[in-house]
Order: structure tokens, then sequence, then C-alpha cells
């Protein structure tokens, strides 16, 4: 079972940080790889249970639901409900966390999901790089442009 964990610091305070990650229906603003994104029977995009179905900029659809929401803990897990990736039982977790040394935000991605011997290789580098390392490069470009 791939298990990936990522991390980076971004150059501002977690509450800047979280308002652009604490929406689940956002993410089609900031990262590259979403080219549109709706949240399913019109319930808010903070709802416990609530299904966002985003359309990715190759054509593929995928269907994601949030699990849980802290705004205590700057946290957030989502599971994988559709997806034509050969990828099965993803989970993810994102958490934030202050760095004091220069108001900074650590950024903790991880997620594990069970694939076909075959493909774990080639769907874990995708997950990792083109997923959350790309994610962390457009926040991190996002928040330069909002600054």
């Amino acid at each position: 079972m791939p298990h990936i964990v990522k991390s980076t610091i971004l150059d501002a305070p977690t509450d800047t940080a979280w308002a652009m990650l604490r929406d689940f229906n956002g993410h089609d603003r900031w990262h590259p790889a979403v080219a549109t994104s709706s949240i399913e029977r019109a319930h808010a995009s903070d709802k416990i249970g609530c299904i966002r179905r985003f359309k990715l900029k190759d054509g593929a659809e995928l269907r994601e639901q949030l699990l849980a929401l802290s705004d205590l803990e700057q946290s957030f897990s989502y599971c994988l409900l559709d997806t034509p990736i050969p990828m099965f039982n993803y989970v993810a977790h994102v958490r934030l966390l202050p760095v004091t040394d220069g108001d900074r935000t650590f950024w903790h991605w991880e997620s594990r999901f069970t694939t076909r011997p075959e493909d774990r290789d080639r769907i874990t580098h995708m997950v990792a790089e083109d997923i959350y390392q790309a994610g962390f490069e457009a926040i991190r470009r996002h928040l330069k442009e909002a600054a």
C-alpha cells in the first residue's frame, strides 16, 4: 500500500494559507491540474460529507468526499470516490502548522491508497509530484501574487 508523505514551508502565516486551503471546492482556483470544480447537491464546501466533482485539464473527472475539517487544527481529510486512475481506497490528510520563525506555515499532505502492483510506481510518482508538489508550488505562487 503506497503511503505518500510530502511537506513544505510556505512564506505566509497559517491563517492566510488556511483561508485558501480550507475551501474544499477552491482547488480549481489554485491547482494547475484542476480545470473546474463544484460541490454536489449545492452543499456548503465545509460540510462534512460534501462531495466535490471536478474535472482535470486533461478531461478526466473525479469525485472526492470531505471526511473531516477542523479550523482549530487547520486540517482536513478527504477520500477519493470515483476516478479513472486505477487507485483504490485513497484517503488523504492535510494539516497546517505554524512555523514561528518568520511567521511561516508548515504544510503536511499525506495519503494512503491501493493500486495494482504494476501501476504502483507510476501512480505513486504522479500523486507525489503532479498533485502534491505541483499544489505546493501553485499555492506558493498564488500567495506571492496575493501579497
